[in-house]
């Protein structure tokens, strides 16, 4: 299962998002440090779950961080995050 996969099932699966956008943007940095080359290292997740609700976008960051703690230990170099309850605008 690639990378980007992975990822997005385990976020469905653990937030049950009324949105959920999760974009590979490992070809912008190719041949950067820290870009292992396989073309799976960067990533930009935009998600909007009521599991976020009265929660600080720390909390939130820190909630996707642990949900991809293996992820994150294997192989993506970068993960940027916009997380959001409903009915919030960004």
């Amino acid at each position: 299962m690639s990378l980007e996969s992975s990822i997005r099932q385990k976020l469905t699966a653990k937030f049950a998002p009324e949105q959920l956008e999760v974009v590979n943007e490992s070809h912008f940095h190719a041949g950067h440090a820290g870009s292992p080359g396989t073309g799976e290292s960067h990533f930009r997740v935009a998600i909007i779950s009521a599991a976020f609700a009265g929660k600080s976008r720390i909390e939130r960051h820190r909630l996707i961080n642990a949900t991809l703690a293996d992820e994150l230990n294997g192989g993506v170099h970068a993960l940027a995050i916009k997380a959001y309850a409903p009915g919030e605008t960004s």
